[in-house]
């Protein structure tokens, strides 16, 4: 059963990214791709069916003070996760 992660295509700059439907050996490149295309100030919606701690990991590694990571919401089968590309 698909879980709802209320994702608008485009907000004030809000971009929605829906992992579940990525095939898992493609996740993290098409995560990475997605946050390198964003300009300062924009934001990623990520929606994922598990809490993605290794991920996580990577783009503090990848992306440093780059991106701020903050949880939106975290439904079984539906954790939301916002990363928002720094101004400064």
């Amino acid at each position: 059963m698909a879980h709802d992660c209320s994702l608008p295509t485009m907000q004030n700059g809000v971009y929605a990214f829906d992992a579940r439907s990525i095939a898992k050996r493609f996740r993290h490149a098409a995560i990475f791709g997605a946050l390198n295309a964003l300009d300062k100030g924009e934001t990623m919606r990520f929606c994922n069916d598990h809490y993605p701690l290794p991920l996580l990991q990577q783009i503090t590694h990848l992306f440093g003070d780059r991106v701020q990571i903050s949880p939106v919401s975290e439904e079984p089968g539906a954790i939301v996760i916002d990363f928002t590309i720094c101004k400064t």
